[in-house]
C-alpha cells in the first residue's frame, strides 16, 4: 500500500512538470511572437508611415494621427490641443480626397521630402513638403510640427476661411418684372449688456414677436455671445409694420405706437436691416413661387458636394425648389494663413463667386395678381395659357398663404392658423384634380365625332328635364336644365344638355371612350415642370356600368381632371386638333411643342369649336355674361355636383369656366380655366363666369 501511495506521488509530481514546460513553452512564444511584432514595426519604411498619417486626415482620425508622432520632437504638444488643431483645419476647409507622392528621402530616410495634394471648399491645394522622423527602439515616429499641415503655416498662424455669398439668382415674369429676389426687412436682437432687467426685457419681447420665452433665452445663451455682441432673435418685414395698439405687456402700454417704436423701448432691442428674400407677389402667387428655408441636416447630406452649408438657403417648394440648381449659384471661397496681427501671410486657394441666374418664367404677373384678387376669398384654382403656343400666363390656387411669412419665420400661431384653417391655404387646387362637368362635354363631343359615332345634326329629341334608357337603372335618371329643339350637338353645347352628353357616351361605348381618353394623356403623367395628380376616367381600370358611362359623358361619374390638363386638352380646338405642351420656362421665340398630335380631327374641331363659339356668344348659351363686342371669345360653363352617393341632396357643387380667344390673330390670346367650389348656393357656374369676365376685361384691355 504504501508504494503504491509512492507511484500516485511520482505521477503527480510528473504532472506538475509537464504543465510548468508547457506554460513555459506558451509564453516562450508569445515573445517571440511579440518580438517579431516589434521587428516588423521597425521595419516598416518611413514614407510607408507617412502614408498611413495622411490617410487618416480625410477619416478625420485624428487621434490616431496622434499616436504615429513623437510628443517629445513635436513641442510636447498635448493630444488635446493636437486633435483641435488639425481638426479645426482639415474640416473647416473640407478637406478630402488627399494624394501623397515621394519625391526623395534623406537622412537614410528619416527625412521625406513629398508633394501633396487634396480638395478643398476652395478648390485644390497641392505643395510640396517634407516630413522628419525619429527612430525609436520599436521603429519611427513623426516629428510633427504645424508646418507638417501648410509649409508657411508657423505655430502662432492662423488658417482663416473668407466667404463671398453667392447672390440668388431672381424669378422673373415673362416682362422681367421681379417675382422673386433682393429685399430687404429688419432684423431684431438684444445686446447683452444693454439689458436692464434681462427677464423683463425677454418678456416684452417675447409678446412683441409672439416667440416663447425659452427660445429667446436660447439664442442669448449660444457660446459665442458676448456682452457687446448683437444677437438676433427675429426678422420682421420693414415696411407694413402692424400696430401694437391694445397690446398687453402686464399693462397697456405703446399704443398707436408702430411695431418697431415699441420693440425700440424695449431695454437692450436694436434694430438693423437685413438681407432677405422677397416676394412682391405675395399671397396672389406663393402657390406657384414657392419660397426658401435653411438647409438641414438632411439637406445637407442629401446635397453633399454641392456647395452647401449650414448658413445656406435651398428652395423649398415652388419655382424656388424647381430651378434650386439655377438659382442657387456657387459662393465663393478664399483659404488664407494669417499671421499674429491677422496680417494675410499666405493665399492657399481661390474660387471665384458665381451668382445665380435669373429664371425667367411665361407668368404674367398682372394677370396672376388679377386673378388672385377676384378669387382670394373663394376655394378655387384657375389656369391661363397662351393656347397657341403653350406658355402658361397664370396659375393660382385660392386661398393662399404670405411666403413673405416662411422667409422671416412663422409664429407659432401663424403656423398654426395655417394648418387649422378650413380653407386650407396651404393646399395647392391646382395641382389636384377635380369633378370637370360639363366642362368635360367639348372633349366627349370631340371624341365622338372622331369615333364617327356622332353625327352633329342628328336631332336625338326633346326628352324633357330628365332620362334614362330603360328600366334597368332602376330610379336613377339623368336631368338638365333646359328644353329646346333641335337636340344637336351645337344647341346641346350652348344649352350644357346633360342627357345629350350621356347618350353621346353610350353611343360611344366604354371601350372607345376609355381608349380615347388614354390617347389624351388620362391615366399617366402630364409633360409639365410642375408635377400634378394624374387626370383619370375611373377609380378602377374600366367603366363599369351603363349608368357610370353615361355620366361620364357630362364630365361626372368618376371622371377627375386636373386643370392644367383640361387647359392643355382645350387647346386642340385652337390649334386644328393638336393639343400643345404647357411650360412655364420663358423663350423667346415661344414655338409651340406639340404634345398629343391629331388627336381630333379638323372637322370634329370645327364642329365642337362652333359650339363652344354660341356658350359665349348667343344669348341663350350658358357663358353669355362673358360676352364681349370686341372680340370673339369661345368656351364652355360647368357645374360638378360632389355628393357623398346617387341619393345625397345636401352635397355642394364646383363651379368652372373655360374659356378662350377664338381669333388667332387676337392681340392678347389667352385660354383661362377657373374653378370654385362651393358654389351651390352663390349661382353655380355663374359666380365663376362673372369673376373671370373681370379679369379678361383687365387682361384683353377692355372696359
Amino acid at each position: 500500500m504504501k508504494i503504491h501511495k509512492k507511484r500516485i506521488r511520482r505521477k503527480h509530481n510528473i504532472g506538475k512538470g509537464i504543465l510548468f514546460c508547457v506554460l513555459v513553452l506558451v509564453l516562450l512564444g508569445v515573445l517571440l511572437a511579440a518580438g517579431f511584432l516589434v521587428r516588423r514595426m521597425a521595419r516598416k519604411k518611413t514614407k510607408e508611415l507617412l502614408a498611413e498619417y495622411m490617410g487618416y486626415i480625410t477619416e478625420q482620425e485624428y487621434g490616431k494621427m496622434y499616436q504615429m508622432i513623437d510628443p517629445e520632437s513635436s513641442g510636447n504638444i498635448s493630444e488635446e490641443e493636437f486633435i483641435k488643431r488639425n481638426s479645426a483645419i482639415y474640416e473647416g476647409i473640407e478637406a478630402e480626397n488627399m494624394q501623397i507622392a515621394l519625391i526623395e528621402e534623406r537622412d537614410g530616410g528619416k527625412t521625406v521630402i513629398y508633394r501633396c495634394s487634396f480638395d478643398t471648399i476652395a478648390g485644390e491645394i497641392n505643395f510640396e513638403n517634407e516630413a522628419r522622423f525619429v527612430e525609436k527602439s520599436f521603429g519611427y515616429k513623426l516629428a510633427w510640427e504645424d508646418g507638417l499641415i501648410f509649409p508657411q503655416l508657423g505655430k502662432s498662424d492662423r488658417v482663416q476661411i473668407s466667404v463671398t455669398e453667392a447672390k440668388r439668382g431672381r424669378i422673373l415674369d415673362r416682362n422681367g418684372q421681379v417675382i422673386a429676389g433682393e429685399g430687404v426687412a429688419l432684423s431684431v436682437g438684444l445686446v447683452p449688456g444693454k439689458m436692464t432687467d434681462k427677464e423683463e426685457s425677454i418678456r416684452q419681447l417675447s409678446v412683441l414677436l409672439e416667440m416663447d420665452e425659452k427660445a429667446i433665452e436660447g439664442k442669448l445663451s449660444a457660446q459665442w455671445v458676448k456682452e457687446d455682441s448683437f444677437v438676433p432673435v427675429k426678422t420682421i418685414p420693414k415696411t407694413g409694420e402692424p400696430d401694437v395698439t391694445d397690446m398687453l405687456l402686464g399693462e397697456a402700454f405703446f399704443e398707436e405706437n408702430s411695431l418697431t417704436q415699441a420693440l425700440l423701448e424695449v431695454p437692450g432691442v436694436m434694430i438693423t436691416d437685413v438681407s432677405v428674400r422677397s416676394y412682391p407677389l405675395g399671397e396672389a402667387a406663393a402657390h406657384l413661387i414657392g419660397y426658401v428655408q435653411s438647409v438641414s441636416a438632411e439637406d445637407l447630406e442629401e446635397h453633399a458636394g454641392e456647395g452647401y452649408t449650414s448658413g445656406s438657403m435651398i428652395g423649398r417648394s415652388g419655382m424656388e425648389g424647381l430651378y434650386e440648381k439655377e438659382l442657387k449659384g456657387q459662393d465663393g471661397y478664399q483659404i488664407l494663413i494669417k499671421d499674429a496681427y491677422g496680417d494675410n501671410k499666405a493665399l492657399l486657394a481661390v474660387s471665384n463667386v458665381r451668382d445665380g441666374e435669373d429664371v425667367r418664367l411665361t407668368i404674367d404677373a398682372g394677370l396672376q395678381k388679377a386673378l388672385y384678387e377676384q378669387f382670394r376669398e373663394d376655394e378655387s384654382c384657375s389656369v391661363a395659357i397662351n393656347p397657341y403656343t403653350g406658355e402658361v400666363l397664370a396659375l393660382v390656387s385660392t386661398p393662399s398663404f404670405d411666403n413673405n411669412d416662411f422667409i422671416l419665420g412663422l409664429s407659432d400661431r401663424q403656423w398654426t392658423d395655417l394648418n387649422e384653417d378650413e380653407k386650407k391655404p396651404l393646399y395647392n387646387r391646382f395641382r389636384q384634380t377635380w369633378c370637370p362637368g360639363s366642362t368635360f362635354k367639348p372633349i366627349i363631343a370631340a371624341i365622338g365625332l372622331n369615333a364617327g359615332t356622332l353625327n352633329p345634326l342628328e336631332d336625338f329629341g326633346n326628352e324633357g328635364m330628365s332620362w334614362q334608357k330603360d328600366t334597368s337603372w332602376g330610379d336613377y335618371y339623368v336631368t338638365t336644365l333646359h328644353e329646346y329643339e333641335p337636340v344637336i350637338l351645337e344647341n346641346a353645347l350652348m344649352y350644357s344638355d346633360n342627357i345629350y352628353f350621356a347618350k353621346a357616351a353610350l353611343r360611344i361605348g366604354a371601350g372607345e371612350l376609355i381608349k380615347s381618353l388614354q390617347n389624351l394623356g388620362f391615366g399617366e403623367e402630364l409633360p409639365f415642370e410642375i408635377t400634378v395628380t394624374e387626370s383619370q376616367y375611373s377609380n378602377t381600370e374600366g367603366i363599369d356600368s351603363e349608368v357610370q358611362l353615361a355620366d361620364s359623358g357630362y364630365g361626372q361619374g368618376q371622371i377627375l381632371v386636373n386643370p392644367i390638363h383640361l387647359a392643355a386638352l382645350y387647346t386642340a380646338f385652337c390649334n386644328q386638333g393638336d393639343v400643345l405642351q404647357p411650360r412655364l420656362f420663358y423663350q423667346e421665340q415661344a414655338n409651340p411643342v406639340t404634345w398629343l398630335s391629331q388627336v381630333f380631327s379638323e372637322a370634329a374641331v370645327e364642329e365642337v369649336l362652333n359650339g363652344m363659339k354660341k356658350v359665349i356668344n348667343d344669348p341663350n348659351g350658358t357663358g353669355y355674361a362673358a360676352h364681349r363686342e370686341d372680340i370673339l371669345l369661345a368656351g364652355k360653363t360647368g357645374t360638378a355636383e360632389i355628393k357623398a352617393s346617387k341619393d345625397d341632396h345636401s352635397g355642394t357643387e364646383l363651379g368652372w369656366l373655360a374659356i378662350f380667344t377664338a381669333d388667332p390673330d387676337a392681340e392678347s390670346p389667352i385660354l383661362l380655366v377657373s374653378m370654385a367650389e362651393n358654389v351651390k348656393e352663390i349661382g353655380g357656374s355663374g359666380y365663376v363666369v362673372e369673376k373671370d369676365k373681370a379679369v379678361l376685361n383687365l387682361y384683353l384691355k377692355g372696359v
